[in-house]
């Protein structure tokens, strides 16, 4: 066989080691995330379904069965175990806690592996972030103004950067969080536990990502983006932003 030969074959093998992200039919999705969101298993939650525009918002992902997700930063779990349905037995949910957020999964990491959910890992991180195989959807809701809490500027460019690595060409990468003022750039992530959307989205396409689109589900504009998130009379009806990115392939 002529070298070049060989080399090409090589080559072909490596792209196609890195399979693209899946696609699903919107019916697929559709009626996945329907039946995930009917399992008894969740009644617990599943009062909260209505306030989140869930089937909405994980409609516009795209996300399917047999997807591999990786749900950053995940709190309780809400959306982790919704996603173990949607995927399904061919898939698999990583509710990934990053470097530094320790203290905050001490409670839930332990409470989500006891479900004994048998595709979710629960992957409680100390150095840098990534996953041992390239993912269909990266999903972070109410979280990504807190790692400008935690490093600044250089910790978003970071995480975005390692986010980015860790989809598979064609992947997704869905971001939701509190709206701030236009041109307020990173001043209220603290204090209000806001991020101004177009700062989010200049930071992302920065790390190399296409923006996608966005679903207006969770816009509310009652909400002057004065007050803290957390204040009685705006709490669980923000305006949000929902956002998709696509890794190009």
């Amino acid at each position: 066989m002529q070298a070049w030969a060989k080399v090409t074959i090589v080559s072909l093998a490596a792209i196609a080691a890195v399979a693209s992200a899946k696609t699903h039919p919107a019916a697929e999705s559709q009626k996945a995330i329907a039946a995930a969101l009917a399992n008894p298993a969740r009644a617990d939650q599943a009062t909260d379904d209505d306030r989140r525009k869930t089937a909405a918002v994980l409609a516009f992902s795209g996300v399917g069965p047999g997807d591999t997700v990786v749900d950053f930063f995940p709190g309780a779990g809400y959306w982790t175990r919704i996603f173990s349905g949607v995927v399904g037995p061919k898939g698999q949910v990583i509710s990934l806690w990053p470097s530094g957020t320790k203290k905050y999964a001490e409670k839930a990491a332990p409470a989500m592996t006891a479900r004994g959910l048998a595709n979710v890992t629960v992957d409680v991180q100390e150095g840098p972030l990534g996953v041992s195989k390239p993912v269909d959807l990266v999903w972070t809701v109410q979280n990504y103004h807190d790692i400008n809490n935690v490093g600044g500027e250089a910790a978003i460019a970071s995480v975005d950067a390692a986010i980015f690595k860790m989809l598979k060409p064609g992947g997704t990468y869905v971001v939701i969080d509190h709206v701030d003022a236009a041109a307020s750039g990173l001043s209220g992530t603290a204090t209000k536990h806001r991020i101004d959307a177009a700062v989010v989205k200049a930071q992302v396409l920065k790390a190399g990502f296409k923006f996608a689109g966005e679903s207006n589900v969770l816009r509310n504009p009652a909400d002057d983006h004065k007050l803290n998130v957390f204040d009685p009379a705006i709490r669980g009806h923000t305006d949000q932003f929902v956002y998709k990115f696509r890794k190009p392939g």
